[in-house]
């Protein structure tokens, strides 16, 4: 049998043909000089490597590129990136396999979307429940209905800093985590690797074993109480009831397909809501295949889809996490986090990194970019469509109704930002104007010839169109810049 070459977000049992395959692991250093990665991400890919160089009958090489470091015939599974796959299919002796790691299969998914105007999750979503049965009752979806968003809209619980579940449990680093930031300092300070982000104690899984104690406390004690408020935001409470389990899905540790069975089971035997347990299984077998059938089905060039025309430069304290110069509370806190954890949880991602982007008209490839590398689960493939088509409106609809931008209101109903943040939701012109609020009528200002053909636009427009003060908006956003809010 060929030794398997894994990838490092390749690194689950599901990757090999069998227990015990030997297997190539290969460390590149050129991965990091090319880019500018958090220190946490950086640490989370190098700790899971050499975790699972200790299992088995693994050979782990370090070499300054992948090409270098396989010199012996194996087989590898198709990789999740366009240049990864081109590497593998010029090098010799190496036979690439079809993917692994995600539930519905290439052919199933070019045959749905053949013919397909536009593309939608939902659409996919439901193909996907009924190709693979998951929450179905004979021909029906458990419950009656697809899609449970109603029910998991509510907004944080009023009065509380955090949500009464227990935090997810806390890892122990060893001495292969010590050796590693040991490595990433003499990266650092002898030959100039930059990083981006705080160091900091590793807070995701790196082996097997980590995952799977993850994924069973998150469907135990936090799953229950996840739907109603997956969309919220508290200060105090970056995890919420959110599993957190997608650096470990993505590294390959664990099967998207038993994480769907875990969160089905706990449905059926009673202990999770189906409105929990459906949401999240959306996340899984709807968002998460979508966005990478998506990266393979659309074109090279989809990554440079600009349809708004933004054009403006990521500025400086925005690309160096500065948290501390930001005055507005929710986007201060959420960089921070960023800064800090390498990781938020999916609303802080769309509607407030996001949505701030896009109301600013910064370049989209560069925000995917921006995404890749500074999240712990950030991969090309995550990124390209969920920032190019799904935050930033870049492809002008071709996998989303309408642009996910929203004012300062937004963010009042559904988190504790506003209050004690020196801007107030309300205000759009003046000293205390929300940068959202007033970036929100900025950015249809801007865009008004191209979004008036989308009907769920109307009616933001036809409110635009009513603004007494839409001058002095526009002149006092055009003054705000690429300035810190």
């Amino acid at each position: 049998m060929r030794r398997r070459w894994l990838f490092a977000d390749q690194l689950g049992p599901h990757f090999l043909d069998e227990p015990g395959q030997p297997v190539l692991l290969v460390e590149s250093k050129a991965v990091f000089r090319r880019r500018v990665f958090h220190r946490q991400k950086a640490h989370l890919i190098l700790s899971a490597l050499r975790h699972r160089a200790e299992e088995g009958d693994v050979r782990l090489v370090r070499a300054n590129t992948y090409r270098d470091g396989v010199g012996e015939p194996v087989t590898v599974c198709h990789p999740t990136s366009r240049a990864a796959r081109d590497l593998v299919r010029r090098m010799p002796d190496v036979e690439m396999l079809p993917p692994r790691g995600f539930v519905t299969a290439p052919q199933d998914f070019t045959a749905w979307a053949r013919g397909r105007d536009h593309l939608r999750m939902e659409d996919f979503y439901r193909f996907a429940r009924q190709r693979h049965g998951v929450l179905m009752d004979g021909a029906e979806p458990a419950g009656g209905r697809w899609n449970l968003d109603a029910d998991n809209r509510e907004p944080p619980p009023r009065g509380v800093t955090r949500l009464d579940v227990a935090s997810p449990p806390t890892i122990t680093e060893d001495h292969i985590d010590h050796s590693v930031r040991a490595e990433l300092d003499r990266w650092q300070y002898d030959e100039g690797i930059e990083f981006a982000g705080n160091d900091g104690p590793r807070l995701f899984p790196v082996t097997r074993r980590e995952a799977v104690d993850r994924l069973r406390h998150f469907v135990a004690h936090r799953l229950p109480r996840f739907g109603p408020h997956e969309d919220a935001m508290l200060a105090g409470d970056p995890w919420m009831a959110h599993s957190a389990l997608s650096p470990a899905i993505n590294l390959g540790l664990l099967d998207p397909l038993e994480v769907i069975a875990a969160a089905e089971d706990a449905y059926r035997a009673g202990a999770v809501p189906l409105a929990s347990a459906e949401g999240f299984i959306r996340q899984v077998l709807g968002w998460r295949d979508f966005v990478w059938h998506l990266y393979w089905y659309f074109e090279p060039r989809y990554r440079s889809a600009n349809e708004l025309g933004a054009g403006g430069r990521i500025p400086k304290w925005f690309a160096t996490l500065d948290a501390d110069a930001v005055q507005a509370r929710c986007l201060s806190d959420v960089l921070a986090g960023v800064r800090d954890r390498g990781w938020v949880h999916h609303i802080p991602r769309l509607m407030v990194l996001g949505n701030y982007a896009m109301q600013r008209g910064w370049r989209p490839a560069a925000v995917a970019d921006w995404f890749h590398r500074n999240f712990v689960d950030g991969y090309e493939w995550v990124m390209t469509a969920n920032v190019i088509g799904m935050s930033q409106f870049a492809d002008g609809g071709r996998m989303s109704t309408k642009p996910y931008a929203a004012g300062g209101a937004y963010l009042h109903r559904m988190s504790d930002y506003c209050g004690g943040c020196r801007y107030d939701p309300r205000s759009r012109v003046g000293d205390s104007a929300c940068p959202y609020t007033a970036g929100y009528w900025s950015f249809l200002a801007r865009n008004e010839p191209r979004l008036t053909g989308n009907h769920r636009m109307n009616r933001p427009l036809q409110g635009l169109r009513r603004l007494a003060d839409r001058d002095a908006l526009v002149e006092q956003e055009n003054l705000r810049g690429s300035r810190a809010p």
